[in-house]
């Protein structure tokens, strides 16, 4: 069955085309950017050819799957003969609120679901939408699959997932920890425990999704029972741009001296922030790490402020899981950053994690246990594959509905 993916932002797609008969294989994968502006870039990237690159004005996403379309099926650079050969569409979506516990063939009320949904992920709800809606006119009849990224996480507990704000606010506007980056940490736990000969349902894993947007979510016998983000993005960890958590009061007293907007206030804690607000520099990790080997303080104090926060969870998770079996790092600096990876696991033998710096040190982006041998917790660096779970789960519904 050959899948495609689909990722849609605001002005973006990112898409990979799936061969599910074939071991997984992936026919090509691409990126269009800056749709709706003027030099929208196409980077087509099919497997066993040369790369196609093409530079054209796209006004919205319709025009813009078109466009993904005719690489797919492009003479030179193409990997099938027609868009005919694409039986199923899964769309990575971000949010599904309460209402999804699963990935779920898309219909007219999974649509207005999404839609509803809009409100507590504006940045990102509208443009999967949209992705849907044209999929819809270029693939007619051709069944779509949404997965959200918040599913993983509907299996917390309430005492977990409300705020200590008056119930009447959860009862009018659904306010309460939804979590996000579910499919990273669902399917790195899966991997590592297949790896490892570890029984998934029987575990007591944490995993750290560590990119430029991060999160830790506490897995339970296969359920995740606790995530760092909460009813948005901006919770929990701090990350490149992002506060993660903060004292309410500290935005109130900004808002009122800085006399910021809701807006301002929005932009401040989402765009000027996290390491980024910290250092004065850069959201980037290697950025922050050449500068704080230069002597660059406020680099120093960013990385220190960073592992130290997830250290911080790491502990609360244990803590929460009465034990742990195994520690995951995951993503662009989960994957690829040996001393992030080192900074935080430093003095944790006391909940029997030690890693091995040697072997840390050569760890990027493979899968990889870190831990030494006498380590009481496994350590392990798993490469993370959320595309290759959307295909998955579009399949295995898909196939549902020829029986």
């Amino acid at each position: 069955m050959t899948i495609l993916v689909l990722n849609c932002g605001s002005s973006s797609i990112k898409y990979q085309l799936f061969n599910m008969n074939n071991d997984s294989e992936v026919l090509a994968k691409g990126l269009l950017e800056r749709i709706g502006l003027t030099d929208s870039i196409l980077t087509h990237k099919p497997t066993g050819k040369d790369n196609y690159k093409v530079v054209l004005d796209i006004p919205d996403h319709t025009v813009g799957i078109n466009m993904v379309m005719e690489a797919l099926v492009h003479p030179v650079h193409g990997v099938i003969k027609t868009v005919d050969e694409i039986k199923a569409v899964g769309h990575r979506v971000a949010h599904g609120g309460e209402n999804f516990k699963e990935s779920v063939l898309i219909d007219n009320d999974v649509k207005r679901d999404i839609e509803k949904c809009a409100e507590l992920a504006p940045l990102h709800n509208p443009a999967h939408l949209k992705g849907i809606l044209s999929c819809e006119k270029l693939l007619p009849g051709i069944p779509q699959v949404a997965v959200f990224d918040t599913s993983f996480h509907q299996t917390m507990p309430d005492y977990a997932f409300m705020y200590a704000i008056p119930y009447e606010y959860y009862d009018k506007y659904k306010i309460r920890k939804y979590g996000f980056h579910g499919t990273s940490h669902r399917y790195v736990a899966e991997k590592a425990c297949r790896l490892l000969g570890m029984d998934y349902p029987c575990s007591k894993i944490i995993t750290c999704h560590l990119g430029n947007g991060a999160s830790i979510t506490a897995i339970e016998n296969g359920k995740s029972i606790d995530t760092s983000m909460g009813f948005t993005p901006v919770d929990g960890l701090i990350m490149g741009t992002r506060t993660g958590e903060i004292d309410p009061g500290v935005v109130l007293y900004l808002a009122d001296k800085e006399e910021l907007s809701v807006s301002g206030v929005n932009n401040m804690i989402n765009k000027k922030s996290g390491v980024a607000g910290i250092s004065q520099l850069s959201s980037d990790m290697r950025d922050l790490e050449v500068a704080a080997a230069e002597g660059n303080p406020k680099a120093l104090l960013a990385l220190n402020m960073y592992a130290y926060k997830i250290k911080k969870f790491i502990g609360a998770y244990a803590a929460a899981l009465n034990g742990l079996d195994l520690l995951i790092f995951t993503a662009g600096v989960g994957e690829n950053d040996f001393n992030a990876r080192k900074m935080i696991c430093s003095d944790m033998e006391y909940m029997g994690i030690e890693i091995d710096t040697g072997v840390n040190h050569g760890v990027k982006g493979r899968d990889l246990i870190i831990s030494k041998p006498t380590s009481k917790v496994k350590v392990m660096v798993v490469t993370t594959d959320e595309e290759f779970v959307i295909a998955s789960d579009t399949k295995e519904i898909v196939e549902k509905l020829n029986i």
